[in-house]
């Protein structure tokens, strides 16, 4: 798209897609990334490809470049360890829950003081008479407090016409647990349902066993009765696809990650704008035919990399110390050789103001000494005078994340996260973060002392 269409659209998009109904493709953000001392940790548990009874621990500071943690992290003493589900409960510790066999009516449970080792609990029988099958457990916390568990049940003979059941813990320590109660308008041909809240609105995204499509529905009340609304590939997702689990990103979107199962793939894929449309889904990097069902938990902690604001540096290549981040007279960016005998003219273009993040103060955006800003367009860098737009902040926005080596830092686009500011050819662009070391060299770059 040229340069005049596409700032006139940044300028008059939002209400094009008022007056026309159209969901927009960036939504405002309302979360924010942690501040200075802190950061995010998504931490994913998964059994894998070669093993039902492995479940394997994996955390990221992105939600896309995951990195293993202990694997196996947890064996039950018996049974299986299927769609493994975690979340952090007001005590400190961490409780998981997960499918205990193919057939039964039992589900499991697990405690962990660190996310990393495990230990069992019990395995909890479901007061249903004639379960066949007890299937994919997820925890759901709601707005009010109470501690829930969503579950796939079925009294069929064969592994068809599942239901989703809600169970509610009576007790802090999570031993005793309400009557199941059905979840209306979900079923009996739904299973490994995961819902979230936003505002009052429950949203649950489940696979339909016919189609082996991942459906929405949403509702008032998390028991029901749901609508379900989009059908199909409604989303791009694509057809025998299951697992579906989602977690907010710093920016205020949403990612679901689901697995692929007949392709032996594992996916995920964006929204902005409040589960109306998506991004094209990507594989999970160096996890995708590995992983299988796996659920992701946000949490805040202490750790993360910072940036010193309002002072000017300069940007140092990694793998190419001699080159550093640059704006050339085309207002394209590069990383270009600069050392001491380098003209001012050269210095200068290498030296860059840090403010805090123009899309979020809690991440970062950089200015050049003509007063342009480091932003993407068509994901690639260039420099230009801001233009007080939506679409131009997000553009110049960038969350630090730690880098390839000791006090480096890589740079997440704010408004496309999972990709990266990286040099391609001694070019500046922001692409989709991929699990090579050549790639993390790339995108990391150490903040330096200004040439200028």
């Amino acid at each position: 798209m040229n340069r005049p269409v596409r700032t006139l659209l940044a300028l008059l998009g939002p209400l094009l897609m008022v007056l026309l109904g159209v969901p927009a493709l960036q939504g405002t953000a309302s979360a924010s990334a942690p501040p200075a001392g802190q950061t995010t940790r998504y931490t994913m548990t998964a059994f894998t490809n070669s093993s039902e009874s492995n479940m394997y621990v994996y955390d990221s500071a992105d939600a896309t470049a995951f990195t293993l943690r202990k694997g196996p992290a947890y064996t039950p003493p018996s049974g299986l360890i299927r769609d493994p589900s975690i979340f952090r409960h007001t005590d400190g510790f961490y409780y998981m829950t997960y499918t205990t066999n193919w057939t039964g009516n039992t589900i499991g449970f697990a405690r962990s003081a660190d996310r990393v080792n495990w230990t069992f609990l019990y395995n909890y029988t479901i007061p249903i008479s004639g379960l066949t099958r007890t299937w994919a457990p997820e925890w759901f916390i709601d707005t009010d407090g109470s501690v829930n568990v969503i579950v796939s049940l079925t009294t069929a003979s064969t592994a068809t016409h599942f239901t989703a059941y809600k169970l509610t813990a009576t007790d802090s320590a999570l031993t005793t647990w309400s009557a199941p109660a059905q979840l209306s308008g979900i079923g009996p041909n739904n299973i490994d349902t995961f819902i979230v809240k936003t505002g009052s609105t429950y949203h649950a995204f489940t696979k339909n066993e016919t189609t082996k499509y991942i459906e929405y529905a949403t509702a008032s009340s998390l028991t029901g009765p749901y609508t379900i609304l989009k059908t199909g590939d409604w989303a791009g997702f694509g057809s025998w696809v299951e697992g579906p689990a989602l977690v907010q990103l710093d920016n205020g979107g949403w990612r679901i990650y689901y697995d692929g199962y007949r392709a032996g793939k594992y996916w995920y894929s964006d929204s902005f704008d409040n589960f109306a449309t998506w991004s094209t889904p990507n594989e999970v990097p160096g996890l995708s035919g590995f992983i299988r069902h796996a659920t992701v938990l946000k949490e805040t902690v202490p750790g993360g990399v910072t940036l010193p604001t309002n002072t000017t540096r300069s940007l140092q290549s990694v793998n190419f110390p001699g080159r550093y981040a640059v704006v050339r007279s085309d207002s394209l960016g590069y990383v270009d050789p600069v050392s001491a005998s380098s003209s001012t003219a050269v210095k200068q273009s290498a030296t860059f103001t840090v403010l805090p993040g123009l899309a979020d103060a809690n991440c970062y955006s950089f200015r050049d000494s003509a007063g342009r800003y480091l932003r993407h367009w068509d994901f690639r860098v260039r420099f230009d005078a801001a233009n007080g737009t939506d679409t131009f902040n997000k553009d110049a926005t960038y969350c630090a994340r730690p880098g390839r080596t000791s006090g480096s830092v890589s740079l997440e686009s704010y408004n496309y996260p999972g990709r990266y500011l990286r040099h391609y050819n001694y070019a500046l662009r922001v692409d989709l973060y991929q699990n090579t070391d050549t790639f993390r060299a790339d995108s990391s770059f150490t903040a330096v002392s200004p040439w200028a």
